[in-house]
């Protein structure tokens, strides 16, 4: 551990599609004291029902989370046995599928599964329609959504599903091993589809329409209360260390902000996401292009999300021989790197679409052009997300892998406007998860407790005037390409 701690020490996980990280923080001075990771395999999915056509399944088997839990505590060696509190961040949506004696019945269905799209236009359909969804569970879901996945396991799988005696999001399946409790977060449960924001409670009607007992699902927490103590088990870290009720990642990074309300966030990992923490509860965008989500702490979290932004991009590269680095400005090109379908915009059969190509358009700009591609719908729902109170020229907070690279940076900058932080502290999912089990020790608010520990300091970037040509010729090919696009 090296120098003595000045506090109580805390575990935060971040399980990810790719990995697990765990990290071992001072709950004092923030200060992390030892750190693992191990990674996840990420498969295609089939069914009973037939085959994936297109690559649309991603599954994972939770067991390799455990595991990989396990794997990540162990490489933090004697600072894990030492931990007075933990707590789990995970990726959302992900139906998870157990059977009565808590074993999974199949592999998890991954937040970037999107063979769900049938079923969620017929769901769409059977209950009102998009407005009617929004104002009932405080999104439009969408094929991510947990709903409309356990409707397609419905469908596909019956067998499956009726052999199933508990479902659970990914950071809850963890939560319940460590703690031995079924519990979860409103966080991650607003990610559900099933939720009610209004009610703070399971929605049951839909859930009777979907044929899903309540009794499969856990309980929710409420803010700031725990989620049983660590059992003796296999894993690294003391019998009755405290368990927190974890949360989704994006709620996890927002606590590992320390996030006030109004200061938007820019995540560029696997996905793209832009949140900001709001305490009036949302409307409900019948567009679909903003999720309002619940946060961790008891406000709001209105969110958008893409599913590509760094792969894409970086296959992109590849695929014209350049490093990730290498963009040239100016030309027409336009591209839409919808490589894996697309969440905002909503279309889940779409793939990449290159328009605009000259005699004199470079390799160069063709890459800047998919850096273009990727921020645009991030961009345009960031207007959705943030308050008429928060300025215009209110600097965004730039996280995620893609923040320290100067291409995505120097994008975000030219067709947003407006000035730019990169934090300093990198892991902040992990980092959120530790603040939540600080907070749980410490009897604080986890936010304030990320604000003590400084997380949000970093490099800052001045505001440059916003690419408006840009950002027209992608509304235009946008619109125009939509038979192209499966629109």
């Amino acid at each position: 551990m090296g120098t003595q701690a000045a506090g109580p020490l805390v575990v935060g996980v971040d399980s990810s599609t790719q990995s697990t990280k765990a990290l071992v923080v001072d709950a004092a001075t923030g200060e992390i004291v030892a750190r693992g990771q191990a990674p996840h395999m990420v498969t295609g999915g089939s069914s009973a029902g037939g085959t994936d056509p297109g690559g649309a399944g991603k599954e994972s088997d939770p067991e390799q989370w455990w595991r990989a839990l396990g794997e990540a505590l162990g490489q933090c060696g004697d600072a894990a046995r030492q931990a007075a509190a933990v707590s789990v961040g995970g990726q959302q949506h992900g139906l998870v599928t157990l059977d009565a004696a808590g074993r999974p019945v199949r592999p998890a269905l991954l937040w970037n599964d999107v063979r769900s799209a049938p079923q969620q236009r017929r769901l769409l359909a059977e209950h009102g329609g998009p407005r009617a969804w929004a104002r009932r569970v405080g999104s439009v879901p969408l094929p991510t959504f947990t709903v409309t996945k356990w409707a397609w396991l419905r469908e596909n799988e019956p067998a499956a599903a009726d052999a199933t005696a508990a479902v659970r999001l990914p950071h809850d399946y963890l939560t319940e091993r460590l703690g031995g409790e079924a519990v979860t977060d409103r966080g991650d449960a607003s990610g559900t589809g099933w939720w009610s924001p209004a009610e703070e409670a399971y929605d049951e009607e839909i859930l009777g329409h979907i044929g899903l007992d309540p009794k499969a699902l856990p309980r929710v927490a409420v803010p700031g209360e725990a989620a049983g103590t660590v059992r003796a088990g296999e894993l690294p870290l003391p019998r009755g260390a405290l368990v927190a009720a974890g949360t989704g990642d994006n709620m996890a990074a927002a606590l590992g902000l320390g996030l006030r309300p109004g200061q938007p966030v820019l995540s560029l990992g696997t996905s793209g996401t832009v949140y900001a923490v709001s305490t009036r509860r949302p409307a409900g965008d019948p567009t679909g292009t903003v999720a309002g989500f619940a946060d961790a702490r008891g406000d709001w979290l209105p969110l958008a999300c893409t599913l590509n932004c760094t792969l894409a991009v970086d296959r992109i590269a590849a695929l014209l021989g350049l490093d990730r680095e290498a963009v040239e400005p100016g030309g027409s090109a336009v591209l839409l790197p919808f490589l894996d379908g697309e969440r905002t915009p909503h279309l889940p059969q779409a793939s990449g679409l290159l328009h605009g190509l000259r005699h004199d358009t470079t390799p160069g700009q063709v890459l800047q052009a998919a850096y273009d591609g990727a921020m645009f719908a991030l961009l345009q729902a960031l207007d959705r997300i943030v308050d008429e109170d928060v300025p215009a020229d209110a600097p965004l907070l730039l996280i995620g892998g893609g923040a320290r690279g100067a291409a995505w940076r120097d994008t975000v900058r030219r067709l947003s406007g407006r000035p730019v932080v990169v934090p300093e502290a990198r892991e902040l999912v992990a980092l959120g998860a530790a603040a939540q089990a600080a907070g749980l020790l410490l009897g604080e608010d986890p936010a304030a407790v990320a604000r003590r520990w400084g997380t949000a300091r970093g490099a800052e970037y001045a505001a440059v005037p916003c690419d408006t040509a840009a950002r027209e010729r992608l509304t235009q090919t946008l619109a125009a390409g939509g038979p192209l696009l499966g629109a």
